[in-house]
């Protein structure tokens, strides 16, 4: 007898693995232990789901955050044109809100390794400039989907709040967005 050997993939082998303890104790799917649905969720979140995350990359927060100073920063379309020009969206839906900040990448890359500040949302995963910086907070007025995003656009001066995360490649920490400019008082 000719037996051919067919790939399989890792995800396959999962839910089948999933599914044999499924049907030796014969039950269906609404009778789960909640585990077993833990299990089972994951299996089939990860088998439809967009592939893994991307890793945080350089030239991506370059693009979504950093500006020249070569455009007026109190121009009333800035946001919108910008964020339009370089695509700054999720998914192709409109980002409720966003910043633009005037910094070298070398510099905001050192805020990385200043002490954990708080974020925004009050959550203490943010890291804080110590140097002040310009830049612009962008706040979605209308649109839900590109091209039609309009932002009202707002002039701030302040400590760039930004998030990082390790990035193996670089074996670095590296920004991945600006959570605010707080501006002092």
């Amino acid at each position: 007898m000719l037996r051919i050997l067919v790939p399989i993939h890792p995800l396959s082998l999962l839910l089948l693995q999933l599914a044999q303890p499924l049907q030796s104790k014969r039950r269906s799917h609404y009778h789960m232990e909640p585990d077993e649905m833990y299990n089972y969720d994951e299996a089939v979140r990860e088998f439809f789901g967009s592939g893994p995350t991307k890793p945080p990359v350089r030239e991506k927060f370059i693009n979504d955050f950093l500006i020249g100073s070569e455009r007026p920063l109190y121009d009333s379309l800035f946001c919108t044109d910008t964020i339009l020009l370089k695509s700054v969206h999720h998914k192709s839906r409109c980002m409720a809100e966003h910043y633009f900040i005037v910094m070298p990448y070398n510099e905001v890359e050192k805020i990385c390794y200043t002490r954990f500040a708080e974020c925004k949302d009050g959550i203490k995963k943010c890291n804080r400039g110590r140097e002040l910086i310009e830049g612009v907070y962008c706040k979605l007025t209308k649109g839900t989907k590109m091209p039609e995003c309009q932002y009202d656009s707002f002039y701030k001066k302040g400590l760039a709040v930004i998030t990082c995360k390790w990035a193996n490649i670089f074996e670095e920490l590296i920004p991945v967005t600006v959570n605010e400019i707080k501006e002092l008082e």
